[in-house]
Formats: structure tokens, C-alpha cells, sequence
């Protein structure tokens, strides 16, 4: 790795709607600010503006929920709609419960792409509306390696693409970004057969480098300050046919489930 990196994000983007151009937006942006892309640099995008551009949104006035939402709803005291939003989302339902002092409970859910989130990353925050649900993209990979296609073509260099979203964790406090799309960044390096500093053989040593990225995203991107794209800038890594699957841990290997 350099011994250093630079990190910014790309502000005057504009709000999002369904049909809209990405990859455009960013292209026009840029060329507005006298920016360019460069060979290596990687962006990190909030999974929102991929979402709104690509219509993954619900309306709760257009949701009528199933006797299974209703049920589940009371157990945590959430919108059957909302809650049949969630279901439509899920693989399986997780953890379902409310504590006394909670107005509403948790649903920690199995998203169909397969990873553990609350709500199964349905989501209310930066929507347009009341009532509109942000959805996750139908399939963030794709949406990741058209984005990077793009925008590789217009700059003429080799960049990646991760997309975004912020999950709580289970044993700590607090929310970071993790990611749930990839064009070309690996999800994990994995450093068994490599030496540490003291020259003793890695074993288990994997980061989680696209993780990594987006967490550190997370320091630029604030949710009121509608800065959806952060772009790396200095590191070195290996061109990979990434997918966000990558970080899913196996079944076999999940000591919870």
C-alpha cells in the first residue's frame, strides 16, 4: 500500500428521480468543477441515488399488508405496511422484538441478496415523500459494473465502483457503511501465506477492503449534506470480478444461525 491516500466528495449533485441518469450526473458534475477521474481512483456512492434513479422505491399508500405483516407489525409496533415492504424484501425474518422502553422494536431480516440488516435495509431516511420506501437496488453488482463502465469509458482509465449502505452490528454501537455492490474492488484480500512486520506467516488475515472503503466513506458522506459520492484517490489494489457475495460469510460457517 502508498503511504498515503487522498479522499473527497463530489459536491452539486442533484437530487435523484426515477429514469435519471447516474453516471451522467457524475460525468456533468465533475466536468462543472474542472475535475477529472484518474487511473486507480475508486467511488464510493450511497446506494440511495442508485436506488431513486432506479425506481426501487414502494409507497405505503399503495401497500396493502398481508395478515402475516399485520401480525408482525404488532410484535414491534411498525406500519403493516411497511412491515409487508420488509417481508417482500426478505429471505427470512431474523429477530423480531421491542423492548418496554422502545416506541418501536427492531426486525433484523435476511435481505434476498443475503445480507443481515434492520428492516431488511427498507428504508426512510432522504426520501422525497412521506410515505415513499427506499428499497435496496434489485441488483447492486450490476448496478456497480454499469456505473463503472461508464464512467471508465468517459475517463479513459481503470476505476472501481462500491455501493453502499449503512447497517448496524450486532455486538457494537452505532451504525458504519459496509458494501453491497462492486465493480472491480475485491471485497476481501486475502493475505494468508504473507508475512507480518515481525516476519511471522499470516494464517486468517483477510480485510475487508471494500468494507473498509465504504466505512471510511462514511466520515464525508452525511446524510444531510447530500454528498452521495466519495472518490478515493492513491491506493493500490488488485482489479478483481468482484461481487458483494464475496463478504457474505457460508452458511457452514455461521456460528449464530
Amino acid at each position: 500500500m502508498p503511504d498515503s491516500m487522498s479522499m473527497f466528495r463530489l459536491m452539486g449533485l442533484p437530487d435523484f428521480q426515477a429514469g435519471d441518469d447516474l453516471a451522467k450526473s457524475i460525468i456533468d458534475t465533475l466536468n462543472t468543477q474542472n475535475q477529472t477521474l484518474m487511473e486507480g481512483d475508486v467511488l464510493v456512492i450511497a446506494h440511495k441515488v442508485v436506488s431513486k434513479s432506479e425506481g426501487a422505491c414502494a409507497y405505503l399508500d399503495e401497500i396493502t399488508p398481508s395478515e402475516e405483516a399485520i401480525e408482525l407489525a404488532k410484535t414491534v409496533n411498525k406500519d403493516p405496511r411497511k412491515v409487508e415492504v420488509i417481508l417482500s424484501q426478505s429471505n427470512r425474518i431474523v429477530r423480531a422484538m421491542k423492548r418496554p422502553d422502545q416506541e418501536e422494536g427492531v426486525l433484523i431480516a435476511e435481505h434476498k441478496n443475503g445480507y443481515i440488516c434492520a428492516n431488511a435495509a427498507v428504508d426512510e431516511s432522504n426520501a422525497d415523500h412521506p410515505g415513499q420506501l427506499i428499497l435496496l437496488p434489485e441488483d447492486p453488482d450490476k448496478s456497480a459494473r454499469e456505473l463503472c463502465l461508464v464512467l471508465e469509458k468517459h475517463f479513459g482509465c481503470a476505476l472501481g465502483v462500491v455501493i453502499s449502505d449503512t447497517f448496524g452490528r450486532p455486538w457494537r454501537l452505532g451504525q458504519t457503511n459496509v458494501a453491497i455492490g462492486l465493480a472491480n474492488v475485491p471485497g476481501v484480500m486475502y493475505m494468508l501465506g504473507e508475512e507480518d512486520a515481525f516476519g511471522r506467516p499470516l494464517s486468517v488475515t483477510a480485510p475487508a477492503f471494500a468494507d473498509e472503503l465504504a466505512a471510511a466513506s462514511g466520515l464525508l458522506m452525511e446524510k444531510s449534506a447530500k454528498s452521495p459520492v466519495i472518490i478515493f484517490r492513491g491506493l493500490s489494489w488488485p482489479k478483481t470480478d468482484s461481487s458483494s457475495r464475496d463478504l457474505i460469510r457460508a452458511h457452514n460457517e455461521d456460528l449464530f444461525r
